[in-house]
């Protein structure tokens, strides 16, 4: 699984000039899943995430997490994460999950990070042409993967 985090100050998904989910100060996470991707992965990722010390403290110091702060998720699956590059010009999404892999690993997620996280998140809805807007706040973006967890 790969994920980029992005620090918000609000951001929104529309699909189809609709509202489906919205945030204010928290994170933006796109995530793509790819066909070897499993619990395990879910597990490390959710935890790394609501952990991840990319909050100001009192003296301005990235050194709180999500949960320090009481900020809210946002999250979109995207499978264009695992676009291939290497060849030509148009890029190859072989080594993104197909639907019935993607789907349920997805809705785990969802569930890891709102346990975790000990309220609701806000999602996209996989598979729908989506419109995402964001306000960076920094701008911090992290990228993780949780095949490269050394």
């Amino acid at each position: 699984m790969i994920v980029v985090i992005q620090k918000v100050t609000q951001a929104a998904v529309n699909i189809e000039n609709k509202l489906n989910g919205k945030i204010n100060e928290g994170l933006m996470i796109l995530l793509g899943i790819t066909h070897d991707d499993n619990e395990s992965d879910i597990e490390w990722l959710s935890g790394k995430i609501v952990n991840l010390r990319i909050f100001n403290d009192e003296d301005g110091k990235m050194n709180r997490s999500i949960l320090d702060v009481g900020g809210d998720i946002l999250l979109v699956s995207q499978f264009t994460l695992h676009a291939s590059t290497k060849k030509g010009n148009r890029p190859g999404y072989n080594d993104a999950a197909k639907p019935d892999i993607a789907i349920p690993l997805y809705e785990k997620m969802i569930v890891a990070l709102e346990d975790k996280l000990g309220k609701k998140i806000e999602t996209g809805e996989f598979g729908a042409m989506m419109e995402v807007s964001l306000v960076n706040d920094g701008p911090v973006t992290i990228i993780i993967d949780s095949k490269n967890k050394k």
